[in-house]
């Protein structure tokens, strides 16, 4: 017999794919603050799952085209800023 699984299961991106959405949404300024937001959300392995000069050169590059200061980021959220 096989099991179907719920319609309203979750799945959590692995830590990867969260790393480049952390570095794409304007929080994480540098590869270091992605690694202690991946630590506090629960992930772990974090050093050998981001550990490579491609890698950390294109989330470098992500969160320097992408950060935002937390009250640039604040206004943007409000509306305050076109």
């Amino acid at each position: 017999m096989v099991k179907l699984r719920s319609a309203a299961m979750t799945f959590r991106p692995t830590t990867l794919e969260r790393a480049y959405q952390l570095a794409e949404g304007g929080d994480c300024a540098t590869i270091s603050e992605i690694k202690l937001r991946l630590q506090s959300e629960g992930f772990t392995n974090i050093q050998d799952q981001l550990f490579g000069l491609s890698t950390a050169k294109a989330l470098r590059d992500r969160c320097k085209a992408s950060f935002r200061p937390r009250a640039e980021n604040d206004a943007v959220l409000t509306g305050a800023v076109a």
